[in-house]
């Protein structure tokens, strides 16, 4: 325990003094980029738009003397290369002479301007608006500065977990020991993000992803241990032989569930994209460290209990004893009456159900499939976009910019396409292909910079940047009508490009991620028939999620009740974080199930009693352990992010159907239909793979009979 104190207090310190900075550009090696960088300096950095709209024409003289000395701080403002002025800029003028706008241009990119920096420029906008002129500042800077990532959902979730394992077990230091296993884990594990940083830089929402995965996992698998150590002791076992059964049982558990999350994660190294690269280590790192914590610290605090965790706490007895604990002690037992005994023997509420699945097999597979597809159809109609600012909160500033812009100047203003080429020979014949351009609504005249080696100007869609019709057109563009020496780059075209490797690669990605799980948990289960069936429910599960995710943020289906205030298509990174984190945490409730169930099987050698047996001992569990992430998972749906509501709210579906639908009715009738072939493993297999460590070697007592 100390050796953890002291090892997470050095980690979170030189986190503080040495950790890397967030970096957010997903486009990677761009030659456009290149370009712009070195021939136009002054427009390599980032720019925010300053949206003008007033009652009387922007060109009144009053409104004009306003405008000017409105923006005169920006200009001062630090990082500031210059502000293209409304008056001088040919094209930052709205038909109707009511809306315009300036354009700050920036010389390092928006990572390196703090929100201190935008939230101060903010203030000079809304300072500057008034008598029938309002000033709106809008740009990536601006809706960091606004809806940061993170907020209060950590804290939410750390309660909300709380409040369930409270009820769970009744009491409060049983409670408690998750809790701070947890903790330590993530707190480790961000530290460790921070550093790995400077080697694989992760983008800013990273640490938000990669807490939101440890505290889930992290709660669930300490409970797991801390529930069958507690087993344990109302058996009568001593608390040094409950640990080692704990250990050796759940802990094994818990170290092959957090295999399968962390291959889940690092399966985004296939897509060779740097700053997923950064995802994937970052919540790999956080796993990995909460799987430690759980399999070193919180032994560590259970053998100061001692027995203690055994007893009936004023809570138990409150909550009428029904919490994991309700089962009596040795000590207990050894006095208890007739009416105890007589209930001993009653069959738990679990296996009572596996027998009802059982005995309806295909009945309950076809129904609890054809809920599950029923889930996953809209998925068929997913569309994929970065969100911008009309998917901001209603009332922000970033916002009210894109309004105010889109009322001008047409929703394809905020998705600019930027053009750059090599000399400036072409470059008229250049701007007339492109405006020829079915879904181009205008071309800026070509800039050649002072060097005369480049020409850039900017095409504007007549589509907003998350129409899909952008998405062809920037395609479009590539492909069929710039020149080898012209290139298209901006955030908007970057966000196509990326989108782009995304479907190209993540076919590989499923491969890799489902054949690397499926070799695990042959080698666990030493059993084909296993790995297949746990993959193949995993996927539906994943289906389910993108399903309710479309259904909610491109329906619009109780999307404001979650917090969506307009429909949206869903951010094209979120389906494959979806995938790798959903792929892992499936997997944790297959493996704590068909521990159970294995455990079982090797004690009986019948395929019926050992599912019912081990859907009885493991539902209660599970089903507290579901509810633990599923509340934590929505506690971020309370962040302002949109992307981040999208994750939480994908991964809270998904758990909640696996741990319901899938583990209550699809596993056993599935596994009652396939009988002994559950087990089956090939002669040839069997001798390549290491033999099951030893189970328990008397028999479990003979459950009641169920009429």
């Amino acid at each position: 325990m100390l050796v953890w104190i002291a090892g997470v207090a050095a980690l979170i310190t030189l986190w503080t003094r040495f950790g890397a900075a967030a970096q957010d550009d997903f486009t990677g090696s761009d030659p456009g980029q290149t370009l712009l960088n070195q021939h136009f300096a002054r427009q390599s950095g980032d720019t925010l738009t300053l949206a003008i709209e007033s009652q009387q024409k922007v060109t009144d003289p009053a409104v004009k003397t306003r405008v000017t000395e409105a923006l005169a701080p920006f200009s001062h403002a630090p990082h500031v290369t210059g502000v293209d002025e409304p008056y001088t800029t040919p094209g930052h003028l709205a038909a109707d002479g009511h809306i315009g706008y300036a354009t700050i241009q920036f010389d390092v990119s928006g990572a390196h301007i703090s929100n201190g920096e935008a939230t101060a420029l903010m203030h000079d906008a809304a300072a500057a608006s008034g008598h029938g002129v309002t000033f709106s500042l809008g740009g990536d800077v601006v809706d960091q500065a606004e809806t940061p990532y993170g907020g209060a959902s950590n804290g939410v979730g750390v309660a909300a977990a709380a409040i369930v394992l409270l009820i769970a077990f009744g009491s409060l230091l049983a409670m408690g020991l998750p809790i701070a296993t947890a903790l330590m884990g993530i707190g480790s594990g961000l530290s460790l993000i921070a550093l790995l940083g400077h080697v694989f830089p992760a983008p800013s929402f990273s640490p938000i992803v990669a807490a939101m995965i440890g505290l889930g996992v992290g709660v669930d698998y300490a409970l797991f241990i801390v529930t069958r150590f507690r087993s344990e002791l109302h058996e009568g076992a001593q608390p040094g032989d409950a640990m080692v059964t704990a250990m050796r049982t759940a802990g094994r558990a818990v170290l092959t569930a957090g295999s399968t999350v962390v291959i889940g994660m690092l399966g985004l190294l296939v897509l060779r994209q740097p700053l997923l690269n950064g995802v994937a280590i970052a919540a790999a790192a956080t796993v990995a460290m909460t799987v430690i914590a759980s399999l070193t610290l919180l032994p560590a605090l259970l053998s100061f209990t001692g027995t203690r965790l055994a007893r009936a706490s004023r809570l138990n007895t409150f909550l009428g004893g029904k919490v994991f604990g309700r089962a009596r002690t040795a000590q207990a037992t050894a006095g208890a009456g007739a009416d105890n005994q007589a209930r001993s023997a009653k069959v738990p509420a679990a296996q009572r159900w596996a027998g009802v699945v059982q005995r309806h097999p295909v009945s309950a597979a076809l129904a609890a499939a054809a809920f599950i597809l029923i889930l996953a159809a809209p998925a068929l109609a997913m569309k994929l976009s970065m969100p911008d600012e009309s998917a901001q909160a209603r009332g922000t500033m970033g916002y009210a910019s894109y309004a105010t812009m889109a009322r001008g100047f047409g929703p394809g203003f905020d998705a600019p396409l930027i053009v750059v080429t090599k000399g400036h020979a072409g470059a008229a014949s250049l701007r007339g292909a492109i405006e020829r351009t079915p879904g181009i609504a205008a071309v800026t005249p070509p800039v050649v910079s002072q060097d005369g080696q480049a020409t850039m100007l900017i095409a504007y869609p007549a589509t907003g940047e998350q129409d899909a019709a952008t998405n062809a057109l920037v395609n479009r563009l590539q492909n069929d009508v710039l020149p080898k020496d012209a290139y298209l780059t901006g955030p908007n075209a970057g966000n196509v490009s990326f989108a782009n490797l995304i479907g190209t690669r993540l076919p590989a990605l499923i491969g890799v991620v489902v054949a690397l799980s499926m070799v695990l948990l042959l080698v666990v289960f030493r059993s084909v028939v296993i790995a297949v069936k746990a993959a193949v429910m995993n996927l539906l599960s994943v289906c389910a999620a993108y399903g309710v995710l479309v259904a909610v943020t491109q329906w619009g289906w109780l999307g404001h009740a979650l917090g969506f205030g307009e429909k949206m298509p869903v951010t094209t990174w979120v389906p494959v974080f979806l995938f790798v984190i959903l792929f892992g945490l499936s997997m944790d409730y297959e493996v704590f199930l068909l521990s159970r169930i294995r455990e079982e099987y090797d004690r009986c050698g019948d395929n019926a009693l050992a599912v019912g047996r081990g859907l009885a001992a493991t539902a209660r569990v599970i089903s507290a352990a579901a509810a633990i992430m599923v509340v934590v998972f929505l506690s971020f749906v309370l962040t302002p992010d949109v992307s981040v509501k999208q994750i939480g709210l994908g991964l809270a579906a998904a758990v909640l159907v696996d741990a319901t639908v899938v583990r209550l009715v699809l596993v056993p009738a599935v596994m009652e239909l396939l009988g002994p072939a559950n087990w089956w493993l090939p002669g040839w297999l069997a001798r390549l793979l290491p033999d099951r460590p030893a189970q328990v070697a008397e028999p479990a007592p003979a459950p009641a009979e169920v009429h």
